[in-house]
């Protein structure tokens, strides 16, 4: 294991900053009644300070009600990879993170469509989510399209860095994978530095998808704009 892992549940996570946007453009009616209507009994209890003040972890069998594996995505923006992995595995359960509340309304208007019902939603930081979650409890994570925080004095934001990847590794079953996909290479060159340090072994990295992988708004946007996707899996060592 690697000395940059922190061993073991943190009952008092460190104070921090959070940077990028909560709110963009206004939301629809339609999405207003699906943050209304959905949204509360798709949250994860014991994640927030108000409902579990003495930060013990939270059992993910509660979550979804067994002890299937459970899967993370961090930052879902619209929310397609997220529903179509649950609706092609409708076995495990998938918890996603996203702090952009347009983000988690489309989202909760996919859920619908989609039917599907083993699904969570966290509508804020993945490191809140991670503080509470116990050790060695997720079977796979999920990084697509990352904000690239493109300036270098603000690559110390990306989520690639120690700040998020040791709680990570903490969360995560050896053998688990994590899956990154980015269309900025230097986000993924950091990714290839960083990622091993905290505790994965590099598995594959390559401009073509995994094979149950969606084409999402933010791939198509890419190519679009002329960029190259990459796709890199990792795994959680022993």
């Amino acid at each position: 294991m690697s000395d940059m892992i922190k061993p073991a549940f943190d009952p008092n996570p460190p104070r921090r900053n959070f940077y990028g946007r909560r709110h963009g453009k206004t939301l629809r009616q339609s999405q207003k009644g699906y943050l209304a209507e959905d949204l509360g009994d798709l949250r994860p209890r014991g994640i927030t300070v108000q409902d579990n003040p003495d930060r013990h972890p939270i059992d993910p069998r509660a979550i979804f009600g067994d002890d299937r594996p459970v899967w993370l995505e961090v930052g879902f923006g619209g929310g397609e990879h997220m529903v179509h992995m649950a609706a092609r595995y409708p076995r495990i359960g998938i918890i996603g993170c996203e702090p952009f509340i347009n983000g988690v309304a489309m989202l909760l208007g996919k859920i619908r469509s989609a039917g599907v019902s083993n699904v969570s939603v966290h509508p804020g930081d993945a490191r809140d989510l991670m503080d509470v979650l116990p050790d060695a409890s997720i079977s796979r994570a999920f990084l697509n399209y990352p904000d690239p925080w493109p300036k270098a004095r603000h690559h110390r934001r990306r989520f690639v860095t120690p700040e998020h990847l040791i709680p990570l590794a903490r969360i995560m079953k050896p053998g688990a994978e994590f899956r990154v996909a980015t269309d900025i290479p230097d986000y993924m060159r950091q990714a290839l530095e960083e990622v091993p340090a905290a505790g994965f072994d590099l598995l594959s990295e390559s401009p073509a998808a995994w094979d149950d992988w969606p084409s999402t708004r933010y791939e198509q946007k890419a190519l679009r704009e002329g960029r190259a996707p990459h796709y890199a899996t990792f795994r959680r060592r022993d």
